[in-house]
């Protein structure tokens, strides 16, 4: 799947100047994530279980 294919979306806690963002989209394979700054940028791909493991981690900071 390209990345053009996928809804790509920002944090609720994103600020509204664009900066320091990721988006992030869901697929039933994986959560992908990318730099908002950069979206030509190759994105990450992550399990579910890989993505609940690192906010678990993020919201014990």
């Amino acid at each position: 799947m390209s990345t053009t294919e996928l809804t790509w979306f920002k944090s609720s806690y994103s600020g509204s100047q664009g900066d320091d963002c990721v988006e992030v989209a869901v697929t039933e394979q994986a959560i992908h994530v990318r730099d908002s700054k950069d979206v030509t940028c190759p994105h990450l791909a992550v399990t579910f279980g890989g993505w609940t493991r690192f906010v678990q981690y993020v919201a014990r900071g």
